[in-house]
């Protein structure tokens, strides 16, 4: 059986060796001949690959990182899709923990909505099988103002939450609300009515795309605009992940400030694989939202290897976040990776080469700088 990662799992930090001088992993992978990287490689310009590697290590005394990095800017733009579900679902538990209601079980709607969740439910499905739905309550209660604030706060600085996500009133800057029932009583934590701030056009690099898009099933010959979607940049994304897996590394000011409890709740949902949340269709197979290594294969998941991640696929961009533990081989790291594939450079049109280049590209990533850190042990 697949062992899960406890809240105290880091008391096995020590098992990890230091590695002196470890030769370049990200660019021995890149540098590998598997065809599935040499595809994307061989055209990075319209791939628009960024990676970030953190390999694991530790001293007798101290927590270190062996960091490397390719193509990486924060001021080029590339849409993060379902990866900005990650923040939305830590800070909802932050904010549940500071109202004291950690009932993870209490019924949960959307106001005027008939259908009824769980924050538990919410939280695993947002991890296990991406779920839009789930995210959308969650933005119904903490709204795009508080999660980019709270962001700022933990100096997470280069991040922009600005829509719901595959629903008509994703830029409806009015909050429905959300209410709760517990054993107790009703509540309701923003109110119907609550009015967001107005987004301003994100300054950055290659916000405007291709050169066409779809609306209502009439092709528009124009670039498509993603001046007003949603920002959360590849470093940005690593450092929440490192916050989550490792907050002892941060100052107690920028770690998100989680009960013992909640903590774990988040590290378990965070490696769930689809059957363990409820998922038993043959669509939902073990790596179908963990691209990294297995991405490309619908084979059962091995119990050594555990992923903690989150991973986001909208407009042709494919792009995961993961933290990715060995327990065989005592390697751990975090890897956070994008690629566009998009050939006709056409949005919306739903002809885009996920399975074809990209997800293998990220599973052969994966799987190269799996085995690099294993040859140099």
């Amino acid at each position: 059986m697949r062992a899960h990662i406890a809240y105290c799992f880091l008391l096995l930090l020590p098992l990890f060796s230091c590695q002196d001088e470890l030769v370049d992993p990200l660019q021995a992978a890149l540098d590998s001949d598997d065809p599935a990287i040499r595809r994307v490689m061989n055209n990075l310009e319209a791939h628009e690959v960024q990676i970030a590697l953190s390999v694991v290590n530790t001293s007798a005394d101290f927590l270190q990182f062996d960091e490397y990095e390719f193509q990486v800017n924060d001021s080029v733009y590339f849409y993060p899709a379902s990866t900005v579900k990650f923040p939305m679902a830590v800070i909802t538990l932050e904010q549940l923990d500071d109202n004291g209601f950690i009932d993870l079980d209490a019924t949960i709607n959307v106001n005027g909505d008939s259908i009824s969740s769980t924050f538990r439910k919410d939280i695993r499905d947002i991890f296990a099988v991406s779920s839009n739905e789930a995210y959308n309550r969650l933005y119904e209660y903490l709204g795009k103002d508080f999660v980019n604030q709270r962001m700022q706060e933990l100096g997470i600085d280069k991040f922009r939450l600005a829509h719901r996500l595959s629903t008509a009133n994703a830029d409806d800057l009015m909050l429905k609300g959300l209410t709760f029932k517990g054993s107790e009583a009703n509540e309701t934590f923003i109110g119907e009515g609550y009015q967001m701030q107005e987004l301003k056009a994100l300054e950055l690099e290659k916000t405007s795309k291709g050169v066409g898009y779809f609306k209502n099933d009439s092709l528009i010959k124009v670039p498509m605009d993603f001046a007003y979607k949603n920002y959360y940049p590849i470093r940005s994304m690593h450092n929440t992940m490192r916050r989550v897996v490792f907050p002892e590394y941060y100052s107690s000011e920028q770690q998100f400030d989680l009960s013992p409890e909640l903590h774990q709740f988040l590290l378990e949902s965070m490696q769930l694989l689809p059957k363990e949340a409820g998922f038993t269709s043959q669509e939902y197979y073990d790596s179908y939202v963990k691209f990294f290594l297995y991405g490309d294969s619908k084979a059962p998941m091995p119990d050594d290897i555990t992923i903690l991640n989150k991973v986001g696929y909208a407009y042709g961009y494919l792009t995961d976040c993961a933290y990715i533990m060995d327990t065989t081989n005592e390697i751990s790291f975090i890897l956070t990776a994008t690629v566009h594939v998009n050939e006709n450079r056409i949005f919306n049109d739903d002809n885009y080469q996920y399975d074809e280049v990209g997800i293998p590209f990220l599973a052969a990533l994966g799987r190269q700088i799996h085995q690099q850190l294993i040859a140099k042990k």
